[in-house]
């Protein structure tokens, strides 16, 4: 059979992890020591609690059939989580779970947008907000996070006949991969902006509990009138550990909850009953460990960003996220080229900038999932390298 596939797979690149981790193998197989600092999963234990429930769940019979539905005790944890932690009143039909926010964002995009339509990405970005926009076939339009702004959004160089178009406008905050985090006012102007042109806000709010020097995370939704114009993407995984469960949830306004959570209907038959359980415990449960693991974080930024200044490396301290965003050195700007040669010459993998959109080459994106003492075998073989 002379298969032809679907046009809609033309719309993405090449998977640039695989390149990196079959050269990985390769090196590997050779006896190279590698450290591998590209893929933001945590290395830090899940909570014992929330192990516990989602054990004890798993061995209830009645737990392993279709949920059909999100369990009414886990929208109401999720709204009285948003209220302690956020200051944010929910209500149960502006909740829903999703398969981690990769996932919802990725069918998002399908719910909201037809052929043609317009959204606005920030450019770099995390892959899956240009995937989603792309598999709804709508027209991305980047605008950039660049150090002039201090890598965040800036809603005045959108032109006017864009912002007009737009369909929605995607904001992560702390970003994915530039570290920035949101400064007093900056919702107020986006918020103000998707007021004036009838924009969706749909923020992503996967890092609010990584954020560093004393900053506070909080919710897009805390913003006045956000609740109006704007969902929230938010994930239990880099805050407790629980990344292969997919615990996310999408919650704000309850129309575009109700047309995700119909275009669901039609995939899949709910979220694991055991997994709600596990989600529940954790939203219930003690948050001194995710504070702790905070500074924990911030203690591996300081030893990577201080570590890397030394050796002659030009890059901020990243103010949020489990990532940190480094220029190049020596005025390289061929970002993918540069990681093949620190995996060759150094043993360390991170992620090339351009994978995350133009505005990206000439950028590299440290994972910060080593401990300090790791962090400094790093910096000290990318010494020994001359890179």
């Amino acid at each position: 059979i002379d298969m032809q596939f679907s046009k809609r797979l033309d719309r993405f690149g090449e998977e640039i992890f695989a390149a990196l981790n079959n050269r990985r193998m390769e090196l590997e197989a050779q006896g190279m020591k590698i450290y591998n600092m590209s893929v933001g999963t945590p290395d830090f234990k899940t909570p014992e609690h929330i192990k516990k429930a989602l054990a004890e769940a798993a061995m209830d019979d009645n737990n392993w059939k279709y949920s059909l539905r999100d369990l009414p005790e886990l929208l109401e944890a999720v709204c009285d989580y948003y209220k302690k932690r956020f200051d944010v009143e929910l209500t149960p039909d502006m909740v829903m779970t999703v398969y981690g926010s990769q996932e919802g964002m990725g069918h998002l995009g399908m719910a909201l947008c037809d052929e043609g339509d317009v959204v606005l990405l920030p450019d770099p970005c995390y892959p899956v907000f240009a995937a989603g926009s792309l598999m709804a076939g709508a027209e991305p339009y980047y605008y950039p996070l660049v150090a002039e702004h201090d890598f965040l959004p800036y809603v005045k160089d959108i032109p006017e006949e864009v912002a007009r178009k737009a369909k929605y406008m995607v904001v992560s905050l702390p970003s994915n991969p530039v570290g920035s985090i949101a400064t007093p006012g900056l919702y107020e102007e986006i918020v103000a902006f998707a007021k004036k042109y009838d924009i969706l806000i749909i923020h992503d709010n996967a890092y609010s509990d990584i954020i560093f020097d004393g900053a506070h995370g909080g919710s897009f939704l805390a913003t006045e009138g956000a609740k109006e114009i704007g969902v929230e993407f938010f994930s239990l995984s880099k805050s407790f550990n629980v990344t292969g469960a997919r615990i996310s949830f999408l919650v704000g306004r309850p129309d575009v909850i109700a047309a995700l959570r119909k275009l669901r209907s039609q995939i899949d038959f709910g979220m694991f009953l055991p997994i709600q359980k596990a989600a529940i415990a954790a939203l219930k449960g003690p948050l001194e460990s995710v504070q702790e693991q905070c500074q924990m974080y911030q203690e591996r930024r300081d030893a990577l960003c201080n570590g890397l200044r030394e050796i002659g490396w030009d890059l901020p301290n990243g103010k949020g996220t489990m990532f940190v965003w480094a220029r190049i050195p020596g005025g390289r700007t061929d970002s993918m080229a540069f990681c093949m040669e620190l995996m060759e010459k150094a043993g360390v993998i991170v992620t090339p900038g351009a994978s995350f959109g133009p505005h990206g080459e000439g950028y590299v994106r440290f994972a910060l999932v080593l401990p300090p003492e790791k962090i400094k075998e790093v910096v000290e073989a990318i010494r020994r390298s001359g890179l």
